[in-house]
C-alpha cells in the first residue's frame, strides 16, 4: 500500500504516524514545501479531551509534546485595565516549530518518508499511489485544482487579525479587549513555552482602517499595536514572522475526497481560532482517516465514505461554534457596551456551547460575580436570584418572571370564537408559572384570519370570549396575558397545517399584500393595497386594539413578521412598489408605523404595546441588517415597550440555519443597537439556556413556543430545579389546590440536578498538567 501526503503540518504528520505503526509495511511519504525547521506562526492550542485522545492513539507523541507544553488551567479577560479570573479550563499551548519537529522525529522513528523543499505541482507523479492525502493547507493548490470536485466554497471574513509572538510571560490564556477613538481591539493571548506567547491581534475592517493600518507594513503594525497594547505588553517587544493583517476564510467542501485524493486539515476546512486550533482539529481528523485506513486499506471508496462518517458531523458542528464566536467578535463594539461582568459572560458564552451552569461546575465564583451584578442592576435584594425569575416591568404591568409564552396557532376557534380549549391551553400556562402569555394570531377580521380555526377580536361577541380567558388568568396565576394582533395578508385563507401546509381553501376569500406576489404556487396572487384598502384595515386595527382592552388583556403585540399583512410592507422580497410604500425602508415602514401609532393612541396608556418583526428573511435579496435597524428605531421611537425579534417565513424558499438558540443573534443586534428591550425565541429549551441569554444581554425576555405545547408546567419544573424560593414557597404563587405538590417536586427536581451536575463533572477530562 502506498499513500503520499502532500503538506508537511501537524496534521499530515500525524496521519502519518498512526498509520505507519499499525501498518508497517505500508510505504508513506510526505511531501513539504518548506524547509524541516521552517514555522509560520508561534503557538498551538489543544484542550484536555485532545491530549487524553492523543495520548491513547500514540503515547510517544503525548509524551515528546507534553514535556515541552505550557499549561494552564485559568483563563483572564480584561477590558480596559480591568480583569477577571475563570478556572476550571484545562488548555495547553506549544511552540508550532516545536511540534513540527517532535512529530517529524516519530515520523523518522516509524519509518515515514520525509522530503522537505518539495513544492509539488503536479500530483499526476503520484499516479502508482493508492491514496494521495491534500493536507496542504488553507491555501491548498490541490483542492483549487479539484475545486469542482469537491465542492469548495470559501467565504472570507470581515475581521482582520494579524498573528504575532511576544516575550511577555502569561499565566493563563488572556483575551486583553482595548477600546480606542477608532474601535474596539481584542489580543487573543496564551504562552507557549517559557519565555514566549502568542499574540492574534483582532478588530473590525470598519476600525482597522480607520486606525491607518496596511496589510504588509510589519513595522507600523507593531508601532501602533504596541501603544494600544502597551499595558498589556508591559516593555515586551512584539516578534513577526509573515504578520500581515489577513481575513478569515471559512473553508468548506462538500465532498472530502475525490477519485484517491482526500482532504485534511484547513485544506477540507477551517474553524476560527477563537474557538481553539485548527492544528488540533486537523490531528483530530488525521486519526479518523488513519482509522479509516486502517480498516479498509486500499478499498478508497470505503476509508473515505468511514472517514467523512466519523468526522463529518463533528467537524460541521465545530465549524458553527466557530462561526458564531466569530461572529461575536465581528461585533465586539455592540457587545464592549456592556458593564464588565456581564461583558465578561458574554465573552465566555459567545459560542453558545459554554452556558451558565458549564461555567459554574468550572468555577463556581465566577458565575456569583456575573449574578450579583445582574440582580444589582435588576434591583433585586437576593442578588443570586436566576435571571428567569427576576421581574420585569413594562409600563404599568409587572412581570413575575422573563419567561414568555411565544404564540402558538391553535386552529380551535370558530367563527372567530375562543372557547374551552384556548381557556384550557392558556389557562393551564398560566398555573404553569409563565410570567407572561402572548395568545396565538388574532385576526382583525373574518378575511384578516390565516385559517377558518384561528380566533379574532373584531366584534363584541369575541371580545366576551377572550374576557372569560383573561378573567380566568387573572383570578387564578400572577401571569399577564397579551394579544397578538394582525392580519394575514397573502398568506390568509389556508387549511389547517394538517390537511396541507400552506394550501388554499377551497372556497378561499380574496387575498390583499402590499405587492401582488402570491405567497407559493398553488395560492392566489394577491390584490397589491391602495390607500382606501390602507384606511380600512388601519381603522380595524384600532378597533381591534380598543376591544383587547374591554376583553382585559395586559398587552397588545403587532403582528409584522413572517410575511403576514404588514410585515410584507417591510421586506423587498415581498414589497415591489414604487409609490410612497415602496421603495427604500423609510417608505416601506410607512403604513406599518401608521398602524401601530393609531393603535398605541387608542390602546389604554398604561398598558404596553409590542411589535414581532422578522429579523431576516433567509432569502437572497431580503431585508438587510440596516433595514432591521431603523425598522425598530421606528418602532422604538412610535412607542413600541419591547420588540419581539423573529426571523424567516417571509417566502417560501428561505433556508435558514437552525440550531440552539438560533435566533438569539438578532434579538441581540436590535437589543444593543437601537437600545429597546427585546423578547427572542428558538429552539430554547431549558431553563440553563434561558439564564444565558438574559445574562449575556441577548434579549430581556425568552419566549418559549413547542417547549410549552407538552410541558405547561415548565416554569414550575424550572423553580424546583433551580430551588428558586425553596425557603419561601408561598411567594411562588401557586393556586392553593396544587400548593401541596411542591413538597415533592422541590427536593426531586433539586435531586435530579445534583446527579446530572455529578455525571458531568466524573465526564469532565483528566487534567494533563505536569
Amino acid at each position: 500500500m502506498k499513500i503520499t501526503i502532500v503538506g508537511g503540518g501537524p496534521g499530515g504528520l500525524y496521519f502519518s504516524i498512526l498509520t505507519k505503526k499499525a501498518i508497517p509495511d505500508c510505504d508513506i511519504t510526505v511531501y513539504e514545501r518548506n524547509k524541516a525547521d521552517d514555522a509560520f506562526g508561534f503557538g498551538v492550542v489543544f484542550s484536555d479531551e485532545t491530549l487524553s485522545e492523543f495520548l491513547t492513539r500514540d503515547p510517544k507523541s503525548y509524551d515528546l509534546i507534553r514535556n515541552r507544553f505550557a499549561y494552564w488551567d485559568e483563563l483572564d479577560v480584561a477590558r480596559n485595565g480591568e480583569k477577571v479570573r475563570i478556572t476550571g479550563n484545562g488548555f495547553c499551548g506549544c511552540s508550532r516549530k516545536t511540534l513540527l519537529q517532535l512529530l517529524q522525529q516519530r515520523c523518522l522513528e516509524e519509518g515515514v518518508n520525509l522530503k522537505f523543499e518539495a513544492n509539488v505541482d503536479d500530483i499526476s507523479q503520484f499516479k502508482d499511489s493508492d491514496i494521495i492525502v491534500a493536507a496542504d493547507g488553507i491555501n491548498s493548490a490541490i483542492r483549487e485544482k479539484f475545486a469542482s470536485d469537491f465542492g469548495t466554497n470559501i467565504e472570507l471574513q470581515s475581521n482582520r487579525f494579524v498573528w504575532m509572538g511576544s516575550t511577555k510571560p502569561l499565566d493563563a490564556f488572556t483575551y486583553f479587549f482595548r477600546e480606542t477613538p477608532h474601535g474596539t481591539f481584542v489580543a487573543h493571548t496564551y504562552q507557549y513555552e517559557e519565555g514566549m506567547s502568542t499574540w492574534i491581534f483582532e478588530t473590525t475592517d470598519e476600525t482597522w482602517n480607520k486606525a491607518g493600518f496596511s496589510v504588509t507594513d510589519e513595522q507600523d503594525t507593531i508601532n501602533k499595536i504596541s501603544e494600544i497594547f502597551k499595558d498589556e505588553l508591559d516593555g515586551h517587544p512584539l516578534i513577526t514572522n509573515r504578520s500581515h493583517w489577513r481575513q478569515f476564510p471559512v473553508i468548506t467542501n462538500k465532498k472530502w475526497s475525490a477519485g484517491n485524493i482526500v482532504l485534511l486539515g484547513d485544506s477540507k476546512a477551517t474553524a476560527h481560532y477563537s474557538i481553539g486550533s485548527g492544528t488540533k482539529l486537523a490531528m483530530e481528523c488525521a486519526i479518523a482517516l488513519a482509522d479509516s485506513v486502517i480498516k479498509h486499506k486500499t478499498d478508497t471508496k470505503a476509508v473515505f465514505e468511514n472517514y467523512e462518517k466519523l468526522r463529518r458531523n463533528r467537524v460541521e458542528v465545530i465549524q458553527h461554534a466557530a462561526n458564531v464566536s466569530l461572529e461575536w467578535f465581528q461585533n465586539m463594539d455592540r457587545h464592549i457596551q456592556h458593564d464588565f461582568m456581564q461583558f465578561t459572560f458574554s465573552v465566555m458564552t459567545r459560542a453558545k456551547k459554554v452556558t451558565f451552569e458549564n461555567l459554574a461546575l468550572r468555577d463556581p465564583s465566577f458565575p456569583k460575580k456575573v449574578l450579583a451584578e445582574f440582580n444589582t442592576n435588576a434591583g433585586n435584594e437576593n442578588l443570586q436570584t436566576s435571571p428567569a425569575f427576576t421581574p420585569y416591568k413594562l409600563r404599568n404591568i409587572k412581570l413575575e418572571n422573563r419567561i414568555v409564552m411565544s404564540p402558538m396557532e391553535q386552529y380551535s376557534a370558530v367563527d372567530g370564537l375562543v372557547n374551552d380549549w384556548h381557556l384550557m391551553h392558556y389557562g393551564s400556562r398560566a398555573v404553569g408559572g409563565i410570567g407572561l402569555i402572548l395568545t396565538e394570531a388574532t385576526a382583525i377580521s373574518p378575511t384578516g384570519r390565516i385559517t377558518l380555526g384561528c380566533p379574532g377580536i373584531w366584534n363584541d361577541e369575541q371580545v366576551e370570549a377572550w374576557e372569560r380567558v383573561t378573567d380566568f388568568i387573572h383570578l387564578n396565576s400572577a401571569a399577564k396575558i397579551g394579544i397578538q394582533i394582525g392580519h394575514s395578508g397573502r398568506k390568509g385563507a389556508v387549511k389547517f397545517p394538517w390537511e396541507g401546509n400552506n394550501s388554499p381553501l377551497d372556497n378561499a376569500w380574496g387575498l390583499m399584500s402590499a405587492s401582488p406576489i402570491p405567497f407559493n404556487d398553488k395560492m392566489a396572487v394577491p390584490v397589491e393595497m391602495t390607500q382606501e384598502d390602507m384606511d380600512i384595515i388601519t381603522s380595524e386595527f384600532v378597533t381591534a386594539a380598543q376591544n383587547a382592552d374591554k376583553a382585559g388583556f395586559d398587552m397588545i403585540e403587532l403582528q409584522a413578521h413572517h410575511g403576514f399583512l404588514l410585515a410584507s410592507f417591510l421586506s423587498p422580497l415581498t414589497n415591489t412598489r414604487t409609490d410612497d410604500f415602496g421603495g427604500s425602508i423609510e417608505n416601506r415602514l410607512n403604513f406599518p408605523i401608521r398602524v401601530f401609532k393609531e393603535m398605541r393612541a387608542a390602546f389604554n396608556s398604561d398598558k404596553p404595546m409590542s411589535v414581532r418583526i422578522s429579523a431576516c428573511d433567509w432569502a437572497e435579496n431580503g431585508i438587510t441588517e440596516a433595514d432591521v435597524i431603523t425598522v425598530s428605531k421606528a418602532f422604538k421611537d412610535a412607542g413600541a415597550d419591547i420588540i419581539n425579534v423573529s426571523t424567516g417565513l417571509t417566502v417560501a424558499d428561505q433556508k435558514p440555519v437552525v440550531g440552539r438558540m438560533w435566533q438569539t443573534p438578532f434579538s441581540d443586534m436590535v437589543r444593543n443597537t437601537v437600545h429597546v428591550p427585546t423578547i427572542t425565541a428558538g429552539y430554547i429549551q431549558d431553563i440553563d439556556q434561558i439564564n444565558t441569554i438574559l445574562l449575556n444581554g441577548r434579549a430581556d425576555l425568552v419566549a418559549l413556543g413547542k417547549t410549552l405545547l407538552l410541558d405547561p408546567s415548565f416554569v414550575r419544573n424550572a423553580q424546583a430545579y433551580e430551588q428558586h424560593k425553596a425557603d419561601n414557597l408561598e411567594a411562588l404563587g401557586i393556586p392553593k389546590p396544587y400548593s401541596f405538590a411542591t413538597s415533592h417536586l422541590y427536593p426531586y427536581r433539586g435531586g435530579e440536578r445534583k446527579m446530572l451536575e455529578g455525571m458531568k463533572k466524573a465526564l469532565k477530562p483528566l487534567t494533563h498538567k505536569k
